[in-house]
C-alpha cells in the first residue's frame, strides 16, 4: 500500500474520488428519502431509483468519448457541472418552487454526468499504477467508494431526520467543487505511454484476445491515436473486444439479476426503511450495504490467488441465503447485520473483476470497455426499479426485498452452469479474457 500512496496522481486521483463519492452519497439519500416524503408512494420511490438509474445504460455511449478526450479534464468538468446542478435544488426551495418533479428532473442529470465520471476514473487507473499494483488499487477505491458511503449513507439519514433533504444539496455542490480541484492536480498519461514491462506484456495479451475476438487477425483500424475513425467504429471496435471474451456472459448474468437484485430493491428501498424506523433506518440500511462493500474491498487483495469462477459461485450462494434471511428477521438491528454481512462477498467479486478487465484490456479500449460492462450489467436495473416500486404498491416492500435475495442465489446457479465463468482462474494471473 506505501509505494501506492507514496504515486502523487494516484493519491490526489484517489482522493477525488473520496469527496466525489461523498458528494453521491449525501445526494442519494437525501433525494431519494425526499421524493419518498413528498408523496408516500413507493412508485415514485421506483421512479426516482429508475431516473437515477437508467442514464447507466447510456454510459456504453460514453466510453470512445473518454478514450478520446484527455481524462483530466473529463474529471474536472463533470464535477464542475454537477456542482451548478445540483444548487437548483436549494434554490427551488428557497423560492418555493419545490416539487417532487423537479427532483426527478434533477435527479437523471446528475447520474448522466456520472456516466462519464467512472470510466474516465477506470481508464486513468492503468495509466498511472502498474499492473501488479491493480488489484490493490482496485480494493483502494473500492475502499473509497464504500467507506464513504458507509459514514455518508448513515450520517444522511440522521441529517435528513433532523435538519431535512434540502440542506444536504448545498454541501453537496461543495463536495463536487473540492473534487474538480483535486481531479485538476492529476497528471494522466496518454494511453501506451507505460514503460514498464508488466504493462507491455498486458497490452500485448489483450491485443491477442482482441484478435482472436476478430477471428484471427488483429485490427489496428479505429485506433483513437490515429486520428481517422470514425465514432461509429470506435464504439463497435470495444462491442467486438467485449463479444469475444468472458465478460459477455458475465455481463449477461449480471443484467438478468440485476433487474430486481439491484433494481428493484433500490426502488422500494425507502418503503421498507419506513416500515423499520422512517429515514433514520433508510440510513441504517444504506450505511449497511456500503459497509458490507467495504468489507469486501478490504478483503479482496487477499483472494486474488483463489479460483475466480467458484470464488463467485461460493460469494453469490452466501449473499443469497443472508439477503433472504435478512428480510425475514424484521428486526432493524438484525436486518442490517445480516445485510452488512450479505454484500462481503459482492463487494470482493467486484473488486477482483475490475482488476481482471483492467489486465486484460489494453489501454486504448479501456473506456469503451469500462463503459460497455457499465452500461450492459445495469441495463436492466431502471426497469427493475420502476416495477419494484410498482409491485411494492401491490405486494408490500418486504416480499420485492427477498426477491432480491432469491435472485442473488440465480445468479451462484448461472455461473455453476456456464464452463467458462465456473473454470475462471485466479485474478492475478489472467492474461486473456477471450473465449
Amino acid at each position: 500500500m506505501r509505494p501506492l500512496l507514496g504515486n502523487r496522481n494516484f493519491r490526489r486521483l484517489f482522493a477525488g474520488r473520496l469527496v466525489t463519492n461523498v458528494g453521491d452519497s449525501l445526494y442519494f439519500v437525501a433525494a431519494t428519502w425526499l421524493v419518498y416524503d413528498l408523496t408516500g408512494d413507493p412508485f415514485f420511490s421506483g421512479l426516482a431509483g429508475f431516473l437515477v438509474m437508467a442514464p447507466q445504460g447510456l454510459q456504453a455511449f460514453a466510453g470512445p468519448l473518454v478514450d478520446r478526450w484527455d481524462l483530466r479534464r473529463v474529471l474536472v468538468t463533470t464535477q464542475i457541472v454537477q456542482a451548478i446542478v445540483i444548487l437548483t435544488l436549494p434554490v427551488a426551495a428557497h423560492l418555493g418552487w419545490l416539487s417532487v418533479w423537479v427532483v426527478l428532473t434533477v435527479m437523471p442529470l446528475l447520474s448522466l454526468l456520472n456516466q462519464f465520471v467512472y470510466p474516465a476514473q477506470s481508464a486513468a487507473l492503468p495509466r498511472i499504477v502498474e499492473r501488479e499494483e491493480l488489484v490493490e488499487a482496485n480494493s483502494l477505491f473500492s475502499l473509497a467508494y464504500q467507506g464513504t458511503e458507509l459514514v455518508a449513507n448513515a450520517a444522511a439519514g440522521i441529517l435528513v431526520a433532523a435538519v431535512g433533504a434540502v440542506a444536504l444539496f448545498a454541501i453537496d455542490s461543495i463536495t463536487f467543487a473540492a473534487a474538480a480541484l483535486l481531479f485538476a492536480t492529476v497528471h494522466v498519461p496518454p494511453a501506451g505511454a507505460g514503460d514498464s514491462d508488466a504493462s507491455a506484456s498486458a497490452d500485448t495479451a489483450a491485443e491477442t484476445a482482441t484478435a482472436l475476438a476478430d477471428g484471427g487477425a488483429e485490427s489496428t483500424a479505429g485506433s483513437p491515436s490515429d486520428g481517422s475513425d470514425t465514432y461509429r467504429e470506435s464504439l463497435l471496435e470495444g462491442v467486438g473486444f467485449v463479444r469475444g471474451t468472458v465478460l459477455a456472459p458475465i455481463v449477461l448474468g449480471a443484467a438478468v439479476v440485476n433487474f430486481v437484485a439491484s433494481g428493484a430493491t433500490i426502488g422500494v428501498l425507502p418503503a421498507f426503511a419506513d416500515t423499520l424506523g422512517g429515514s433514520g433506518a433508510y440510513g441504517a440500511l444504506m450505511a449497511a450495504i456500503a459497509g458490507g462493500m467495504l468489507a469486501g474491498a478490504v478483503v479482496a487483495s487477499g483472494l486474488d490467488e483463489l479460483p475466480f469462477g467458484w470464488l463467485s459461485i461460493g460469494a453469490f450462494l452466501a449473499s443469497g441465503c443472508l439477503w433472504i434471511a435478512a428480510i425475514v428477521v424484521d428486526w432493524l438491528p438484525a436486518t442490517v447485520a445480516l445485510l452488512a454481512i450479505a454484500v462481503v462477498p459482492i463487494g470482493a467479486s467486484n473488486v477482483l473483476l475490475s482488476s481482471i478487465v483492467q489486465s486484460a484490456v489494453p489501454d486504448r479500449l479501456l473506456g469503451r470497455v469500462s463503459g460497455l460492462l457499465g452500461s450492459a450489467s445495469t441495463a436492466a436495473v431502471p426497469a427493475g426499479a420502476l416495477l419494484g416500486g410498482l409491485a411494492a404498491s401491490i405486494v408490500g416492500p418486504a416480499v420485492v426485498m427477498m426477491a432480491g435475495g432469491a435472485n442473488v442465489l440465480l445468479l451462484a446457479g448461472y455461473w455453476l452452469a456456464h464452463p467458462r465463468l465456473r473454470r475462471m482462474g485466479p485474478a492475478d494471473g489472467v492474461e486473456t479474457i477471450a473465449t
